[in-house]
């Protein structure tokens, strides 16, 4: 069995939903198609696709598979232009993870036009507020926020968010502005239980940093219900800035306990340290890295890009 061929047949099947798809887009007899995935199997002695009568659906083994197997084809076609000094352009398939909301705003209207400026790539944008383990799960490049722990990634700074306390124009007229964090122990919180946050609200910075133990009014488990909310005026909530940014261009929230905001959380570009990185990989890099930056230092200044 020519194993790389053999992924190359699973890869077509795959993409084009059969078999059948397969055999016409390969310009390879049906059963030929059928025996290699089969031998495919066969040799990793696990079931990589499930055959129904309209379409093929991948297993849980199948997924991680063909992942590795694009990232593999994606190499050894990279190897073989580098080896014979061909022109090279950008192609193959590119993974990319990100936290839900920023990206929805801001990474998916990068990706787009990085795919119009380079159209032999794929790629396919995961929105997760949960961390995805970028190497095991075969992942090019994750979009991080927060402190880093330690690993072999390599981390490229975009920028930094921060925790932001907000409310509607409403509510403070209704209820006041709080002055102090120790305020919100009597007010109507709302809390955005997630990837960043807690039932915890952290306040101010060094030695004036602060603790408390939020009881919440509403809990929501996404930040756009909690801001959703904030804006109804069913009280006041904390959640990282980006997550307000048009909310509050369009006045129908604003920050309160400005002097006690806490430390800014940086944002990272993050990605497996190779010798060589993919071209797809640096050529993405190169183009999202100075696009994002430019995103976070205008949301940092308060500015929206019109």
């Amino acid at each position: 069995m020519n194993r790389l061929d053999a992924m190359a047949t699973l890869i077509a099947a795959v993409d084009g939903g059969s078999l059948s798809a397969a055999s016409r887009n390969l310009g390879m007899p049906l059963p030929t198609v059928s025996r290699k995935v089969a031998e495919l199997e066969a040799h990793l002695k696990t079931q990589l696709v499930v055959r129904t009568s309209r379409r093929l659906i991948l297993t849980e083994a199948g997924q991680s598979y063909v992942a590795a197997c694009r990232r593999i084809l994606d190499e050894v076609q990279e190897a073989e232009r580098a080896a014979t000094g061909e022109y090279r352009i950008p192609t193959g398939y590119l993974w990319i993870t990100a936290p839900i909301m920023f990206g929805r705003l801001h990474v998916e209207p990068v990706l787009l036009n990085f795919l119009a400026a380079n159209p032999q790539i794929t790629a396919r944008l995961m929105l997760s507020d949960q961390t995805i383990n970028i190497v095991d799960e075969h992942v090019d490049v994750a979009i991080r926020i927060g402190e880093l722990p330690d690993s072999n990634l390599v981390a490229k700074r975009l920028g930094e968010v921060k925790w932001v306390t907000c409310a509607s124009p409403q509510f403070i007229a209704v209820h006041g502005e709080p002055k102090t964090p120790h305020d919100l122990l009597t007010q109507n919180c709302i809390m955005f239980e997630g990837r960043y946050s807690s039932a915890v609200w952290n306040f101010g910075r060094g030695k004036a940093a602060v603790s408390l133990n939020i009881k919440p009014r509403l809990a929501v488990n996404s930040a756009d219900a909690a801001v959703a909310a904030a804006i109804s005026g069913a009280g006041i909530t904390r959640v990282l800035s980006y997550q307000i940014e048009a909310a509050e261009a369009e006045a129908k929230l604003q920050r309160v306990l400005h002097d006690f905001e806490p430390e800014p959380l940086p944002v990272h570009l993050v990605y497996a340290g190779q010798a060589n990185l993919p071209l797809k990989l640096r050529t993405f890099l190169d183009f999202a890295a100075p696009r994002l930056k430019e995103a976070l230092t205008l949301l940092t200044k308060g500015k929206r890009r019109r």
